[in-house]
C-alpha cells in the first residue's frame, strides 16, 4: 500500500513549525514531525522575549536601524522591514493563542504588556513572559496544535533524508517527501507531501559548549544540502556571552535581559571591563560582548567572568528573573546577593538554508523557516529577541504562500520504501560516540569565537576525513538516532568551515586574526554554497 500523504510536511515543532501548522490547518492537511517530544525545541529554552514595536516612544524605523547596525552591513533591508513591520500583528496572534505575556499597570491603571530592553536595542521593545518566554510560547502553541483535528503530530520521529524527484530519477519534480525513523518502532517510514518545510532549528550542538538542547544538530540544514538546496552565511555562529558556568548546570542560559536591566560584567576581583571594549558596555551586541569575555578569560587564564545584578532590589530580581533565580539558588548561588559565573557558549545559527520572503529555497516544494533558514534578517549578527519574531513572521509568510500555491503542486506519486537489505546492526557504537566528541572539540578549538586561516584549514582536514569514515559507517549499518545526528553534524561542520574560509575579513560574528579588519573596499557580500558546485 502506498504511504499516506499530506499537503504539508513540517519537520520541526518549535515556534516556526507549530505557528505554520496552526496558520494552515483550517484548510490544509498538515503533518508535524518532532525528533523527540513535541515541546522539545530551542524555542522552549528561549528566556528573553520577542522584539516588537509597541511603545509610543519607539518606531518601526528605530527597530529597523538597530537590526541593520547589529547585522554589521549584511542584513537585507527589505527583509528587515518585512519582519519588523509585522511585529505587533504577530504578538497579537500569540495573545490569541493564549500566550500569557508579563503585564504591568500603566499610569491610568490599565494593564499593558511589560517591555524590557536587551543588547543592541535603543528602546524597550522586548515582550516577555518573565524570564521563560519561549516556554510560554511553546506550551501555548503545543496545546493548540494537539487540539486541532487537521494537524497530525508524529513525536519521536527523526527525519533521515528528503526524497526528491532527482534522487529517484523522476526529473525535476522537487521535493516529494521524506524518510523518517520512528523512534518507538525503530522502523523507517515514508512520508509524502506536496510541500516539505524545514523548521528544525539550528546547529549549535556542533560545538562542545552550547546553550542549546541536544536536538540542535543541524539536521534540517544537512538534509536540505543533500537534497540540493543552497546555504549561506554559516560562518556566523552566535556565541551567547552569558551561559551559567557550573559543573551541574549543563547548557543553562543567563538571559540577555539581566544585562538589559542593569547587570554588570565583572572580573573575579570585581573590576568591570566592558567599557574598555564598547561605549555601550553591557548593552553592546552579543558578538562584541562574547569576544570581550573571551579576551579577558584568555588574558587572565580565567575559567569564567561574573555577571552581577545584586545591586538591584531583591524583589525586583525575583520578579523579573524567577527561573534564573530559582535555578541558581539550587546550585548555591543567590543572585540577589552574589554575582553569577558565566562563559560564552554557541547559541544561534545566523546562516542556514537560503530562502526568500515566502520561505522558498532553491529546491521546488522545499521551504525553510526559523533558525534553519537564512532569510537576510540577521546578517552577520542576530540582534537579541529578533529570532522568535523571525519564526512568527516567516510562518505567516510561508502559510500565505502555501495557501495560494497549494494546487500548483500535484499530489506526490507513490515512493519506494526504505531499503535496508544490505545493512546490519552495528557492533561498534563507540565509533559514533568518538566521532561525535571529536567534531565538537575541534569545532570549539578551531572554529570558535576567534579564528585563523591555519585553524580553519586544520579543522577542514579533520572534517573531510571524518565525513568519509561516517559515510562508510552509515552505508554498512542500520540507522539510529545517534548515527543520523552524527551524519548531519559532520555536514554542518564542513559547511561552517567552508563559509568561514571564504570570508577574508572580520565582520559581525566572524572574527579572524589573519583578517582583523572589515573589508570596506566593496559592498558586503553573503557567502553562498551551492551543492552542485561544491
Amino acid at each position: 500500500m502506498p504511504s499516506p500523504w499530506y499537503d504539508v510536511l513540517i519537520i520541526g515543532s518549535g515556534a516556526s513549525g507549530l505557528s505554520l501548522a496552526l496558520r494552515l490547518a483550517d484548510q490544509i492537511s498538515v503533518a508535524v514531525i518532532s525528533k523527540t517530544a513535541l515541546i522539545e525545541s530551542n524555542t522552549l529554552y528561549a528566556q528573553g522575549g520577542i522584539s516588537a514595536v509597541l511603545d509610543a516612544e519607539d518606531s518601526i524605523e528605530s527597530h529597523i536601524q538597530d537590526t541593520l547596525e547589529a547585522g554589521a552591513g549584511l542584513c537585507d533591508p527589505d527583509t528587515v522591514r518585512l519582519v519588523v513591520s509585522h511585529g505587533k500583528a504577530c504578538i497579537d496572534w500569540l495573545l490569541d493563542q493564549g500566550v500569557a505575556f508579563t503585564e504591568v499597570a500603566s499610569d491610568s491603571g490599565m494593564h499593558q504588556l511589560h517591555l524590557t530592553r536587551e543588547g543592541g536595542h535603543t528602546h524597550r521593545r522586548v515582550v516577555h513572559a518573565a524570564d521563560a518566554t519561549g516556554r510560554a510560547v511553546e506550551t501555548s502553541l503545543e496545546r493548540r496544535a494537539r487540539e486541532h483535528p487537521n494537524i497530525h503530530l508524529f513525536e519521536y520521529h527523526n527525519a533521515i533524508d528528503l526524497i526528491t524527484g532527482a534522487k529517484l530519477g523522476l526529473g525535476d519534480l522537487g521535493v516529494l517527501g521524506a524518510y523518517v525513523l520512528n523512534g518507538q518502532t525503530q522502523q523507517v517510514e515514508t512520508f509524502r507531501a506536496r510541500f516539505v518545510v524545514i523548521a528544525s532549528g539550528g546547529a549549535s550542538k556542533v560545538y562542545l559548549y552550547t546553550s542549546n538542547p541536544d536536538i540542535a544538530t543541524g539536521d534540517g540544514i544537512a538534509m536540505a544540502w543533500r537534497a540540493g538546496a543552497s546555504v549561506a552565511n554559516l560562518e556566523f555562529i552566535q556565541f551567547h556571552p552569558t551561559c551559567l558556568y557550573h559543573p551541574h548546570a549543563r547548557s543553562f542560559l543567563i538571559s540577555e535581559a539581566v544585562r538589559g536591566e542593569g547587570g554588570r560584567l565583572l572580573l573575579r576581583d570585581g573590576t568591570p571591563f566592558m567599557q574598555r571594549f564598547d561605549p555601550r558596555a553591557e548593552l553592546a551586541p552579543r558578538d562584541i560582548v562574547a569576544r570581550a569575555i573571551d579576551h579577558e578569560m584568555k588574558r587572565l587564564g580565567a575559567d569564567c567572568v561574573f555577571l552581577d545584578i545584586s545591586h538591584r532590589p531583591a524583589d525586583f530580581i525575583v520578579q523579573h528573573f524567577p527561573t534564573i533565580h530559582a535555578r541558581c539558588l539550587e546550585l548555591g548561588i543567590d543572585i540577589t546577593r552574589d554575582p553569577i559565573p558565566v562563559v560564552p557558549a554557541a547559541h544561534y545559527t545566523c546562516g542556514g538554508i537560503l530562502s526568500d520572503h515566502r520561505g522558498c529555497t532553491s529546491v521546488a516544494g522545499l521551504l525553510a523557516i526559523g533558525e534553519a533558514a537564512c532569510t537576510g534578517l540577521h546578517g552577520a549578527n542576530r540582534m537579541a529577541s529578533n529570532s522568535l519574531l523571525e519564526c512568527l513572521v516567516f510562518a505567516r509568510q510561508t502559510a500565505e504562500y502555501i495557501q495560494a500555491n497549494l494546487h500548483q503542486r500535484p499530489p506526490p506519486p507513490p515512493l519506494p520504501d526504505w531499503d535496508e537489505s544490505q545493512v546490519t546492526d552495528s557492533d561498534e557504537e563507540v565509533v559514533v560516540a568518538h566521532n561525535w566528541d571529536e567534531i565538537r572539540r575541534f569545532m570549539w578549538d578551531y572554529v570558535g569565537i576567534v579564528r585563523t586561516d591555519k585553524r580553519l584549514q586544520r579543522a577542514l582536514r579533520r572534517v573531510e576525513l571524518l565525513k568519509q569514515e561516517i559515510a562508510e559507517y552509515y552505508g554498512n549499518f542500520r540507522v539510529t538516532n545517534d548515527l543520523l545526528e552524527l551524519r548531519n553534524l559532520v555536514i554542518v561542520a564542513e559547511l561552517i568551515i567552508r563559509c568561514a574560509l571564504m570570508r577574508k575579513e572580520s565582520r559581525g560574528l566572524h572574527f579572524t586574526l589573519d583578517h582583523p579588519e572589515t573589508d570596506t573596499s566593496a559592498p558586503p557580500r553573503n557567502t553562498v554554497l551551492h551543492p552542485r558546485k561544491a
